[in-house]
């Protein structure tokens, strides 16, 4: 039996809304907590690690990422989403190597190990042809560095380029045709796909797991929307989905459907717990309340959207009906960054920029709840993550009270959300296993990733220019595109994202 006890940390409670006021010695067997008790109250189980004058908080969740952007990183800005999304999702695929695909993943998973995150969603783009080899190797990646993580294939299919509006009327026959694939894996092998991989892979009962993951309603069919819920359902597996991250996402399904998208998915019944809508910046209370009445999480990407100029979601009117807010970074092709150190102090800080009663804006214990409670929610497994309670899995990180950050120690919580940089991280563990001791990974070279990751790109450097040479060809459509779609009509009542000009 593995067992440990972390010997004297103040501890975040067990609600997640405070610190408790005395130091506790956290006792790990097999991995999970087994007691929380008053330091010194009884002796040590096992190995006793000495953890005074340390701060013990759940990891995070990082309810939302993209490791396929990870080689895109720094490329990019002053783009909104629809005239960014081609560079990172080019119409003729990289050529890269499973190996590629293995220190491609590790890019993201080692920020986030190192800015106190222990668990990462991973929406992954396996197509347009599906490579088991390459899906396997973003698993290995995350099965060696230690963090937990669960990785869903996209599926879609409607092609990118189909579900953008107006395509077919500023696009020509040629330029149309130059963005469909010359070959695609159909959406029922990525579905068989999936449904094996849960088998040994299903993510309560595996570190590293798989879960489901349509792109969106406008790149679904009715039908695959389906086969997705029945499929999750039958396996009790999570599902993300991003909906209405922009305005132009909006206005164009009102403009289309004559509904929104949260909308067409209650019609669905694709609305349920343990299902993630990605972003959702931009509703109305009509669609609030479908979501809290289905029991889904909106997962919340604040630097994401900041980067993007998407828009500021109304998180207060979410929480308020009810709906779990979970948060993520989104993929390093639009934000550079797994660190979810400033998701947590931005959704902290940005929401107080809504509403004028300064009592009921956001504060740094929802922003961290958020971060961890409402992560593991989400994704349906609030009885194994997020907190510190017998029971869960001993996903732990420990902040040095001696940091920066927390000098002078007046309300810890606070100093962590608002603070910390990560430099004052101690120790991470991931089911109990140190997989960070004083700033390092214990179990790769981060040197060493970095020199083969500067290899690959060596190689891969004039193949990302040249997609992104004809993605430039591009941008006149879409920039036509995106400038209709602003005159277009948002639904009514639509709860506003963004400031006006004045």
């Amino acid at each position: 039996m593995n067992q440990l006890t972390l010997m004297g940390p103040r501890a975040l409670a067990e609600n997640g809304a405070g610190v408790l006021p005395g130091p506790v010695d956290i006792v790990i067997e097999n991995g999970e907590i087994h007691n929380v008790r008053p330091a010194g109250s009884a002796p040590p189980v096992g190995e006793a690690i000495d953890a005074r004058n340390t701060l013990a908080v759940p990891g995070f969740i990082n309810g939302h990422h993209h490791s396929h952007e990870n080689f895109h990183k720094g490329r990019y800005d002053r783009l909104p989403l629809e005239l960014w999304m081609n560079y990172v999702r080019p119409a003729k695929p990289l050529p890269l190597t499973a190996d590629d695909v293995y220190l491609r993943t590790l890019v993201g998973a080692s920020q986030a190990l190192l800015t106190g995150t222990t668990c990462i969603v991973d929406d992954f783009n396996a197509s347009p042809v599906l490579n088991r080899e390459h899906v396997e190797a973003a698993f290995a990646a995350y099965e060696d560095i230690g963090i937990r993580a669960l990785l869903g294939p996209t599926l879609f299919d409607v092609p990118f380029h189909r579900s953008v509006p107006f395509i077919e009327e500023e696009c020509s026959v040629d330029t149309l045709a130059s963005l469909a694939p010359a070959k695609a894996t159909p959406p029922a092998e990525y579905l068989r796909f999936v449904e094996e991989l849960a088998a040994s892979r299903h993510p309560r009962s595996s570190r590293v797991g798989v879960l489901l993951a349509p792109s969106a309603p406008q790149r679904c069919s009715d039908g695959l929307l389906r086969q997705v819920r029945e499929l999750a359902d039958a396996n009790e597996l999570p599902v993300i989905i991003h909906v209405q991250e922009t305005r132009l996402q909006a206005a164009s399904a009102w403009h289309e459907r004559g509904k929104t998208l949260f909308q067409h998915l209650d019609e669905l019944d694709f609305l349920a717990p343990g299902t993630s809508l990605i972003h959702a910046v931009w509703l109305t209370p009509d669609d609030i309340a479908r979501i809290a009445a289905k029991g889904a999480s909106v997962q919340h990407n604040p630097n994401s959207n900041l980067k993007l100029g998407s828009g500021l979601m109304p998180m207060r009117a979410l929480l308020d009906a009810g709906v779990n807010v979970s948060l993520g970074t989104d993929g390093c092709g639009s934000l550079e960054s797994t660190d979810m150190l400033r998701v947590v102090a931005n959704t902290a800080l940005i929401h107080k920029l809504r509403g004028e009663d300064y009592q009921r804006w956001i504060g740094a214990e929802e922003a961290l709840k958020a971060a961890t409670q409402g992560g593991a929610r989400a994704l349906g497994l609030e009885d194994r993550l997020g907190r510190i309670t017998p029971g869960q899995k001993a996903d732990l990180v420990l902040y040095r009270l001696d940091a920066p950050a927390f000098t002078p120690l007046n309300d810890p919580l606070r100093q962590l959300v608002f603070g910390e940089s990560g430099i004052g991280i101690d120790s991470v563990f991931v089911e109990g296993v140190q997989v960070v001791s004083e700033g390092r990974l214990t179990r790769l070279d981060q040197r060493d990733i970095a020199r083969r990751i500067e290899q690959a790109m060596g190689r891969l450097r004039p193949a990302i220019g040249e997609a992104e040479q004809f993605t430039e060809n591009l941008r006149p459509a879409y920039e036509r595109i995106w400038a209709r779609c602003q005159g277009l009509p948002l639904a009514p009542n639509t709860i506003p994202a963004r400031f006006n000009d004045a």
